[in-house]
């Protein structure tokens, strides 16, 4: 086997995002030289002056050819949740773009961070996430796609809907798509995988999952964060409550996006399962965060719930067709 490259600089895309503020320290505590990745780097750098920043679209090769420049490796964590109908085509355009501004710039190592293949047939945005996946994986660039179901951190999307509906629902419905299955895993083993697939000693390109360190129901994530919460709501299984329907109350409840919402639920149609756990065997980890602390560390984290629910009601009985 030969000497394995060398990677110094790295390109961070989604450096503004939920998962990329939350790596970014632990890339530069490794020892790496961060060029952080936004499609607004002058607005950035007023906020953080202290980043490096880089203007870069993925929808427009020149600024990603131009941002990978230099690059020994980078990091793919952009996916776009929209409810345009050729948001697929666009993410899929996106990811060869950035295979082959990567492949051209000689850069040696891709991470990205997608999201389990569920034992039935993926929602939009999953199937979405699997194909940009391939598509990274297709080329010469060694690359590492890193799979995880539901992140728990402040910021996430997921964990927001999540929260908000432990949080405010006194009596819930629990359709039966809330008993299928998943494997919550921290932002923090998040991070601890994405920095360790930069300098994974493989071959070729790969694909592995990171579960969590428990199996659990969708339910009962609801029940361990509204008992942390110390609320105790009253939850009714009932039958026919479909994810798309779940959508119309959800916009009561959430402050999320009620697109990104919805995007959300539909992919909890089927099981989140893990093929394995080898990936956390190959880089050494076994002290993965528990799901009781993920959730405690996201709540001390994250911002306060305020009158969310409240809120919400009032812009909706005030103007019917708002979003939440």
């Amino acid at each position: 086997m030969g000497k394995e490259p060398t990677i110094q600089r790295v390109l961070l895309t989604g450096a503004t995002g939920f998962v990329g503020s939350a790596l970014y320290p632990a890339l530069i505590d490794a020892g790496f030289d961060v060029v952080c990745a936004t499609r607004s780097p002058e607005r950035a750098r007023r906020k953080q002056p202290e980043k490096t920043w880089v203007g870069l679209d993925v929808e427009d090769d020149a600024s990603v050819r131009r941002a990978m420049e230099g690059c020994d490796a980078a990091y793919y964590l952009v996916h776009r949740m929209s409810d345009a109908e050729d948001y697929e085509a666009r993410e899929t355009s996106a990811a060869m773009n950035f295979l082959e501004a990567a492949t051209r710039a000689g850069v040696h190592r891709i991470v990205y961070l997608g999201g389990v293949k569920p034992r039935r047939e993926p929602s939009r945005h999953l199937r979405s996430r699997l194909v940009t996946g391939a598509i990274l994986r297709s080329g010469d660039v060694s690359t590492i796609e890193l799979r995880a179901s539901m992140i728990i951190g402040a910021g996430s999307a997921s964990w927001r809907l999540l929260r908000d509906i432990s949080v405010r629902l006194p009596l819930m419905l629990c359709p039966r798509w809330l008993r299928n299955r998943t494997e919550p895993v921290a932002i923090e083993d998040v991070v601890r995988a994405l920095v360790a697939a930069l300098t994974l000693r493989h071959e070729g390109s790969a694909s592995f999952d990171i579960p969590g360190p428990e199996v659990v129901t969708f339910q009962e994530c609801v029940r361990r964060v509204a008992e942390a919460v110390g609320n105790d709501p009253v939850m009714v299984n009932v039958p026919l409550l479909t994810p798309h329907l779940s959508t119309y109350w959800l916009r009561l409840v959430t402050g999320t996006n009620v697109h990104l919402a919805r995007e959300l639920v539909e992919g909890l149609k089927s099981d989140l399962l893990a093929r394995d756990a080898r990936f956390w065997e190959l880089v050494g980890v076994d002290d993965l965060v528990s799901i009781d602390e993920a959730i405690a560390r996201a709540l001390a984290e994250g911002p306060s719930t305020g009158n969310t629910y409240e809120r919400a009601i009032k812009r909706v009985y005030r103007d019917p067709h708002a979003s939440a």
